[in-house]
Order: structure tokens, then sequence, then C-alpha cells
């Protein structure tokens, strides 16, 4: 390690004397040497212009009379001394008798400056080597002779620290079934035998898949911990290089490392970065990505299914995978680590404040209600917001106000108080605010209104907050309906209230739009088109795939789906100004509520419909 440090240490000194070389010959060679022919010069001897002159070392000094391009000095750089001296010094002496020319020296060598004409390719030429030493110091290939590039092709995993081979699977909360899929690879890296004796094959591959921060790496650390086995890891990306054949050789030394340290897992995080589908890249066949996922195919098929080497890889972009890499004998299995439910997010809720203490009114249930969507990444950031509140007031313990204005922080961002906010767009924030708390109370499929704000956060000048009463797998026609109501319950009340529209809607209405074409283009539920998806269900554009498919649908049908999508949003419209006409006071008591206190709570919003609305929600 000492070693490398001093490696790297020359490197940026050597790079930095090259440049103040490249700095020092550009500066010389933009003050010192005159843009001018020498027939330009000639002139100035001829025209009786020049005082006085220096020659030394080919580089002739002329002192003027008067200015040329505004100085008075110009430097001229001589390659040919002989030219000079047998053309102009004749004239030079006679100047000089007759008292034009004051004085001259000569201190030239008579020889070509072949230093000055030389030394800016030997600059390009250090530079450039000086760029390639650099660039094999960072990529560790500093060694000696035929070291170096073994050692630049090496893959350079990571082993698990001390404190990493303690994590097993009671670190994992809200993730029973996929613990159970992986038990089995548990059992088999610690007895072997017993699956051998059966003349079973324990999967080569396990693909862990879902979104990010669910706790993929955490799920593999865990295998080896509870495995008690060796842990190689390195991320997709640290295969691929600027170099053609690095990232295959980086392949197959990990593959190399990983037979010696049998039993062992392999672990290959954001493995969509080097498994991406081949034929996508710029360079066809011959792409250095696309060389790598080869090598990569051929060392999974290399290696028998009994040798104790499993490969655990975690993406969250598995659509964009090559098929070679999903099939079975190399990845057999995919595990799906989804988002955690309500049960699961109040586990790894506990799994996090073990060693805070807590106040006696923190309920984490209550906590785990409110953060449907949360994944196990969000969820400790939100304890240790929570934590950070605490400690800013000087608390010894973190209370349930902490967790609740730390999950709205993870949500919307921090409030911004002060700052200075002109009373009628206060007044169009709470109106807007208080239309979609109005709206949602009165739709009966809508998640309860929980607290509405018009404290700016973010970039949001304010918020309504619903939880949900449960988690949902399925959204049904009904609910995404009343949730495009809901969204356009903001802009009914400013135009309901205020006769006037704003752009603070904008948002809203991109959301509802998205989700009305959802319905009508992917989700099948038009009347007027039918059970038909028009859309490949990718929500994400992957280039490689998409260049080449062309829209599955005709300019007919596209026109007949933005009509449905228009006609849904309407619908919508006129449904949430039927409601706001309806609870027009309630509308006014909610507002007038949120510009004198800012903030309204669940209980106080409720008391304000307890006579008028008996809805399912309150």
């Amino acid at each position: 390690m000492k070693r490398a440090k001093t490696s790297n240490t020359l490197s940026f000194i050597f790079l930095a004397l090259i440049i103040a070389m490249c700095a020092s010959y550009l500066w010389q060679s933009s003050t010192q040497t005159a843009k001018m022919e020498y027939s330009q010069v000639r002139q100035l001897f001829v025209q009786e212009k020049v005082e006085s002159f220096e020659i030394s070392n080919n580089t002739l000094t002329m002192n003027l009379r008067e200015k040329v391009n505004g100085s008075k000095t110009v430097v001229f750089e001589l390659y040919d001394f002989d030219l000079f001296y047998d053309d102009l010094n004749p004239l030079v002496v006679q100047q000089y008798n007759d008292g034009i020319i004051e004085s001259y020296n000569y201190y030239a060598d008579h020889s070509t400056n072949w230093l000055a004409l030389l030394l800016p390719y030997v600059l390009v030429a250090v530079v450039l080597g000086g760029i390639w030493y650099f660039m094999l110091a960072r990529s560790g290939g500093m060694g000696g002779g035929a070291d170096r590039m073994s050692r630049f092709g090496e893959a350079r995993a990571r082993t698990l620290s001390e404190k990493d081979k303690k994590i097993s699977f009671r670190d994992v909360a809200g993730a029973d079934e996929e613990k159970e899929e992986l038990q089995e690879i548990v059992e088999f890296l610690k007895n072997p035998q017993k699956y051998i004796a059966l003349g079973a094959r324990i999967p080569k591959g396990v693909l862990l898949v879902g979104p990010p921060g669910t706790g993929k790496t955490l799920l593999a650390k865990a295998v080896a911990g509870e495995a008690d086995v060796g842990f190689l890891s390195i991320s997709g990306s640290d295969f691929v290089e600027l170099y053609v054949g690095v990232g295959a050789s980086r392949v197959r030394d990990l593959f190399k490392e990983a037979v010696k340290t049998a039993p062992c897992i392999v672990f290959i995080d954001e493995i969509d970065a080097v498994g991406r589908q081949r034929g996508t890249g710029l360079g066809g066949g011959h792409d250095e990505r696309e060389q790598t996922l080869n090598q990569l195919l051929v060392e999974m098929d290399g290696f028998s299914a009994n040798e104790g080497v499993v490969v655990l890889a975690a993406t969250n972009r598995v659509d964009v995978l090559d098929p070679a890499l999903l099939r079975p004998g190399r990845f057999d299995r995919q595990v799906f680590v989804g988002l955690p439910d309500i049960r699961g997010r109040e586990e790894i809720l506990k799994v996090h404040v073990r060693n805070k203490p807590l106040a006696d009114d923190v309920d984490l249930s209550l906590v785990a209600r409110g953060t449907p969507g949360f994944t196990g990444a969000d969820l400790e950031n939100l304890v240790n917001e929570g934590a950070l509140l605490a400690a800013r007031r000087n608390d010894k313990f973190i209370t349930m106000a902490d967790l609740k204005e730390a999950e709205i922080k993870v949500i919307a961002g921090p409030e911004k108080k002060s700052r200075v906010i002109p009373q009628h767009e206060r007044e169009l924030t709470a109106y807007h605010e208080a239309g979609h708390a109005v709206v949602m109370h009165a739709l009966p499929n809508h998640d309860p209104v929980n607290q509405i704000t018009i404290v700016p956060r973010g970039q949001a000048g304010g918020m309504t907050i619903s939880l949900p009463a449960e988690d949902r797998s399925y959204m049904s026609k009904r609910y995404l309906e009343e949730q495009i109501v809901a969204l356009l319950g903001g802009r009914a009340a400013e135009k309901l209230v205020l006769g006037d529209i704003s752009t603070g809607a904008s948002n809203d209405i991109q959301r509802a739009t998205r989700i009305a074409h959802k319905m009508v283009a992917s989700y099948g539920m038009s009347d007027k088109l039918g059970t038909v998806s028009f859309e490949s269900g990718h929500d994400e554009v992957f280039i490689g795939r998409t260049m080449s498919q062309g829209r599955s649908y005709s300019e007919e049908v596209a026109a007949q789906i933005d009509e449905e999508v228009k006609a849904i949003i309407a619908g919508a419209y006129v449904r949430c100004e039927g409601i706001l006409q309806t609870y027009r006071s309630q509308l006014e008591t909610v507002a007038h509520y949120l510009l004198d206190h800012e903030t309204m709570e669940r209980d106080v919003f409720l008391s304000v419909f307890a006579e008028t609305i008996p809805s399912a929600n309150a």
C-alpha cells in the first residue's frame, strides 16, 4: 500500500512537471517570438526604423524608433544567420557609420537552432509518455517488466471487512421469502455432500433483482456470513476499461481467484454495466463490453456446479440483460427483492434503531404505516435524520415527532420557513392544498388525508399528505380514476375560488396525464380501445433495443389514445368541480385555517367534516 501511494505521488509530480514545461514553452513562444516574416524585418532596416539591435543564440532583438504593432521592441528567430549577415550586414555597417543605428552586437553561434525546432515535438512525445505512465499508475500497473500489464488485467476484487463478516440473515429484515430462497445456497456451501449424494446440482448463479436500496448487496453479504465462506466482490463497471481485452482478462482473473479460494461467493454488483444485450454497442462484435460479457459467459460455463463457487449478482435493470446470461447453467435462479410491506418496514426500522435511544412515545408501527414505498435504505436514512434532529436540539432521546419530521423531510426536503412568500401566493397555495384535501376526503376509495401544510419544502410550495390504510399490490380502475380526480383538486380550487389558475398545478397535471395514459395504453382500461396494450411495458428507454423497434400501432390509434386520455382527464375535472361546489364552505374553512396556522393535522381536518361528510375515510 505504501509503495502504491509513493508511486501515485511520483506520477502526480511527473505530470505536474510536464504541464509546467509545456506552459513555460508556450508562454515563451507567445511573448518572445514575433509573428513577422523576414521580409518585414528587412524592411524595418531599409526604412531606417531600427535604433539598435542584438543577436544572441540566433534570436534577433530590435529596438525601434517608433512603435510597430504597439511595441518598440521586436523579437525575431533567425533560422539562417548567414542569410541575415550576408544580406543586411553592409546596410547595418553603413547606417551605423551614419549614426542611424546607435549600436549592434553579434553573439550568435551561426548555427541552426535545433533545440527551438525540435522542442515542440519533444514536448508532445513527453506529454504522451507521461499520460501513458500516469494511466498505468492509476490502474495499478506500475510493477516492473512483464508484471506490469499482468497487474493491469487483475480483477482487483474486494473481500469482506471484519465488520461485514459478522453480517447474517438476522441483519436482513423484511425479506423472509428472499432469505428462504438463498438458504439453499448457504446449506450447499456448508454441506455440499448432502446435495452431491442425491445428484442435485446447486445453482451456479443467483441474480438478485429489485429497485435500488432494497438490500440486494446486504443479502449477498449475509449469505457469505451465514455460510462462513470467502467473499469476492466486484462492480460490473470495474471490468470495463478503455483498453481492449482488459475486461476479459479481469473476468478470467476473478474466476481463477474464486476457484483457488473455494468454497466462496463471487458477487458482481450492478451487473447490467457489463451484461447488457449484445449487438447494441457502437463497436458491434468488437466492442470491449461485449468481449467482456462473452468471457463472463464462458467462465460461468467453465466451472463445475459443485466446485464450491456460487456467483451472486445484483441489478435493478434485468430487462436490459443479455438472454444468454439468464439461461439455466449460468444464472439459474432470479430472486426478486422488492419493496417491503408494512410488516417488513417495521422489522427494518427495528434493525436500524437497535443502538439508538428512543423516547417512550415512539411507535414504529405508525412510522411503518406512514412510509409506503420506502426501501430499506430510505428507512435507514429516516432513522438517521431523526437522530440528527434530536441531536440538533440536544435531546438524549429520539422522539416520535423527530421521526415524523424526518419522514416528511425524506419525502419532500426540509422546511423553508425563512422564505418570504407574498400574501397572494400564500392564499393561492392554501386554496390549492385545501382543494386537494377536500376532494381526497370525499372520494370513497382514496387514501385518508393525514396532514396539510403550506410551508414550502424542496420545490413544493405546500403538501397534502395521505396515508394508505393498507399496502396495495394492484390498483383498480376506480382507484386510478380517483387518483386523477384528487390530483386535479388543487387546480379546480384555484379556478373556483380565485377565478384564476397558476403554474403550481403543473406537476399534478403531469402525474394525472401519466396515469391516464397508462390506463389507456398499458393497462387496457379504455372501453373505446378495448383490452389492448400498446406499450412495451418498459418505462425507461434502452437505446440499444428501442432504436430498432418502431411504434406498434398506427397514427389513427395514437390519435384515439390521445382522445381517450383527454376524455379521462376532462371527466375527472368535472367530477372534481362538483365535489368542491358541494363542499365549498369546508374548502374555505380549511384554507383559512392553513393561512392562520400553516399546518393542519388529521384530527383538526376531520372535525371540519364531522357533521357533513359521512365518509368511510373518517
